[in-house]
């Protein structure tokens, strides 16, 4: 039986200086999920204008179920500046409000979260209580709850991302938020290792995978620590890289694949779309087990 997976959040384009490119951390994860076989749905809110239906019609195509995508009359649909670097790595300019800081706990978005497997979630929708208070209402009702890091100020506080931690069954932070975050939390410690037990002891969290860049994750599963190295890759940019990262990690995990393969299937995963343009490059099963040498 195949996995479902919620993902609740922001749907947005990633505008670049020459193009845009469909994005929002949420439905990436989603769209990830959905390419490696998973039922994939996103709970989020678009405007009633061309490029939320070019949007709504996008996540279609992509096998991602849109039941849950609401339409608001006021707020326009999303849009994201992003500036790249000379190595690719991006930086954010994040319009508000737009609809996705409306975003409702309608009847179906609960009868979504109640049959899925897993709700993943970010701190960026938090940023209006709108769509904070909706999550908190699914966060009650899901299975298994995946908290995505995702700090772009000033678009969140120590409080919330405390709340949402300790709400978390799973945390996935890469290695600055790591470290941002235990300095709240008045950590002693200065290694990865001894900040993701600290965390864990803080939040009772299941399972913390942090990522660190092109040098691999680490990934704490059931009191054990995995670890990969990273893959060596020209960057195209780096937007999108962390969110298919996320999904190609929960593909294997919730399926109980071993968390090292999941994790070095991840950091493949990752290096390959970090190598491609924008968020959601097509990449293949194939083209991943061929990255990795395993065919």
């Amino acid at each position: 039986m195949k996995t479902n997976v919620v993902c609740f959040g922001e749907v947005l384009y990633d505008v670049f200086p020459t193009h845009k490119k469909i994005g929002g951390a949420p439905l990436n994860v989603a769209l990830r999920l959905a390419s490696l076989g998973v039922n994939a749905q996103i709970i989020s809110r678009i405007g009633n204008d061309e490029i939320g239906k070019e949007l709504v019609a996008f996540i279609q195509e992509n096998n991602v179920s849109t039941d849950t995508i609401q339409i608001d009359e006021t707020y326009s649909t999303g849009e994201v500046l992003v500036q790249l670097d000379k190595k690719g790595s991006a930086s954010y300019t994040i319009n508000y409000p737009v609809a996705w800081d409306e975003i409702q706990a309608t009847t179906e978005s609960k009868n979504a979260v109640k049959r899925a497997d897993a709700l993943v979630f970010g701190s960026l929708v938090c940023r209006d209580e709108t769509s904070y208070k909706s999550l908190l209402s699914l966060i009650k009702i899901a299975k298994y709850k995946i908290f995505d890091v995702n700090l772009r100020t000033p678009f969140y506080t120590k409080e919330l991302l405390i709340n949402l931690m300790k709400q978390a069954d799973f945390i996935k932070f890469n290695d600055d938020e790591l470290y941002e975050i235990s300095e709240y939390l008045n950590s002693p410690f200065h290694s990865l290792e001894q900040n993701i037990l600290f965390i864990v002891e803080q939040t009772q969290a299941k399972s913390i995978c942090v990522t660190k860049g092109n040098h691999g994750a680490v990934l704490y599963h059931n009191g054990k620590m995995y670890y990969n190295s990273g893959y060596k890759i020209s960057v195209a940019d780096t937007v999108g890289a962390g969110d298919s990262f996320l999904g190609g990690l929960l593909s294997k995990l919730l399926t109980n694949e071993e968390p090292q393969k999941a994790i070095d299937f991840a950091c493949a995963l990752g290096a390959l779309v970090a190598s491609n343009e924008g968020a959601n490059p097509k990449i293949t099963n194939e083209e991943i087990a061929k990255f990795m040498n395993l065919v």
